[in-house]
């Protein structure tokens, strides 16, 4: 098999020839840097029986550009950002990395809510300036209500982690898990969690029901002076929606690590220019636990495909 690696996956070069010795048999093509273009990625990949890869789009253009292809081990939880219907097309097996980002994102979530509870930016910039921490007092998370949207494992190890700050903890999730009933999370509609949450933390997965799920209608339902973060996906939320809620002070902060696009950033891109807004370029994900948690589960979907009895199917 020709298995070629289309971009990093944030392991050291040794730790990654050690994952990849036991397939000795097979061979392997990795690359240390993204693919700038679909083009460059078809170019990478086109000779390639098994493709892994991360978080770069692979568009139906790059399905059809490598003939063989006959796997894709995706170095990532959600796989929007695959062609999905013309892999299925063509017979295609793709296979994701569940799991290995919980705790990672549930850690940057709770980091999120203290910087804006606390007024973590305005205090860098008063230190730096040579003031006082005069009308800097913040707020804690304990005795707040946090609504979580999209109680996956995500969702439930941000839960958990809120609840050990002494939060109340509500959730709207399409499927009720009895861990959660055991944690007194309680289940409630988008509007009733929209309308008691003084810390929105959203969770769910991009698909046809979740994307723009929240709109002007969603973030005017919010709690006056209410935090909204996003560590899930960009086109969940519409941004200039969310950048009207801060500008007009209807929402006293927010804090985004997805955007509509990857980034770099667009300068027209609404969140760049609103009010009480703490940005993070898509890295919740990214802690060296986290990628080396990945990279063992990425090399176990590929021995797993490789003797018949794929796992991790998406």
């Amino acid at each position: 098999m020709n298995i070629v690696i289309t971009e990093p996956l944030g392991i050291s070069g040794e730790l990654l020839d050690g994952l990849c010795a036991p397939f000795g048999a097979h061979a392997f093509t990795a690359y240390d840097t993204k693919p700038d273009s679909v083009q460059a990625l078809v170019r990478r990949a086109r000779e390639a029986d098994i493709v892994i890869m991360a978080n770069t789009p692979f568009p139906a253009e790059a399905v059809d550009g490598c003939p063989s292809l006959r796997y894709i081990d995706v170095a990532f939880t959600g796989v929007d950002h695959v062609a999905l219907d013309r892999c299925r097309q063509r017979g295609i097996t793709v296979s994701n990395a569940s799991g290995y980002s919980e705790q990672a994102v549930a850690e940057l979530v709770i980091g999120q809510a203290v910087a804006l509870l606390r007024g973590l930016p305005a205090c860098d910039a008063a230190a730096r300036e040579g003031r006082t921490g005069a009308g800097l007092a913040g707020r804690e998370i304990a005795g707040r209500t946090v609504g979580i949207i999209g109680l996956g494992k995500i969702g439930l190890k941000t839960a958990r982690l809120f609840q050990a700050f002494g939060a109340r903890v509500i959730a709207h999730s399409p499927h009720l898990k009895e861990e959660a009933r055991a944690l007194g999370i309680a289940y409630v509609s988008l509007e009733e969690l929209l309308h008691r949450s003084d810390i929105v933390t959203l969770h769910a997965p991009s698909n046809a029901s979740t994307r723009g799920m929240l709109g002007p209608k969603q973030f005017a339902l919010m709690k006056l002076g209410a935090l909204f973060i996003n560590c899930a996906r960009g086109a969940l939320v519409d941004s200039q929606a969310l950048a009207d809620a801060l500008n007009q002070g209807r929402l006293a902060g927010a804090a985004a690590d997805v955007f509509p696009m990857e980034p770099p950033l667009p300068p027209q891109e609404p969140l760049l220019h609103a009010k009480n807004m703490l940005l993070t370029p898509h890295i919740a994900f990214a802690t060296e636990e986290s990628m080396l948690r990945r990279a063992r589960i990425v090399f176990n979907n590929l021995a797993a495909y490789l003797d018949g009895h794929p796992v991790n199917l998406v």
